[in-house]
């Protein structure tokens, strides 16, 4: 990337998995990165921050803590971010239908896949100047036009609320000149995709970097996979 392309971005989930990858391929691309983790424990994040000359600041917060999403507001108070991208998801066993769930299980998807990404963006998302972008990681699974095989039913629930919720902030912000882009990074070899998915994070992070950042400029919502293709909704 090119020195006039770096900027500043904020990672909310970035401890593991695609939000660590993502930290670390913004960090090489040279960019100044604030990702978060949700406590005190030592994570991938804190390992790549020694590794970054100074690159990487870390804050905690939990997402489905309001008073703590509040404090992390009142910290950054004085920041100024080009992206805005919030990672954040939990899945039950793929299998488990709207028949089996408990209420607890249910909630626990939509408070975290939905509910909490959402209150983040609203609480967070004046850091970002107009020629910002905001961003949230869905999934190809919040498709309702491509939900053809079924499985995954209360995941792709949740991501489909999201998606939702996502398209209500778009309307209530129709002036907005900032980019507001819903990610599909594919079926991605993490904990929370699996063994047996399709890809590596190698093959996901690098091109879902690459498909944010075309959406710079370009006002209005956007529902992209990882190769910066359109996803139905």
């Amino acid at each position: 990337m090119s020195t006039s392309s770096r900027g500043s971005v904020l990672l909310i989930g970035a401890s593991r998995g695609l939000g660590l990858a993502m930290a670390e391929e913004y960090l090489e691309r040279g960019w100044q990165v604030t990702g978060t983790v949700r406590g005190p424990r030592t994570t991938g994040l804190h390992d790549l921050a020694e590794r970054s000359n100074g690159q990487l600041r870390i804050e905690a917060v939990d997402i489905n803590v309001p008073d703590q999403v509040r404090a992390l507001r009142q910290r950054l108070q004085s920041r100024s971010f080009d992206l805005l991208f919030v990672n954040a998801g939990v899945a039950n066993g793929p299998d488990e239908t709207i028949a089996d769930v408990s209420t607890e299980e249910f909630t626990r998807l939509m408070v975290t896949n939905a509910l909490s990404p959402m209150r983040v963006l609203e609480s967070l998302q004046d850091l970002v100047p107009a020629h910002g972008t905001l961003g949230v990681m869905s999934s190809g699974q919040g498709s309702v036009a491509n939900n053809h095989r079924g499985g995954f039913e209360v995941y792709r629930a949740s991501k489909a609320a999201l998606n939702t919720l996502m398209r209500s902030f778009a309307a209530r912000h129709a002036d907005d000149p900032r980019a507001l882009v819903l990610i599909a990074p594919g079926w991605v070899r993490t904990d929370l995709g699996g063994p047996h998915a399709r890809l590596s994070i190698e093959e996901s992070i690098p091109n879902v970097v690459n498909t944010i950042e075309a959406q710079r400029g370009q006002a209005g919502l956007h529902y992209l996979d990882y190769l910066g293709q359109t996803v139905a909704w």
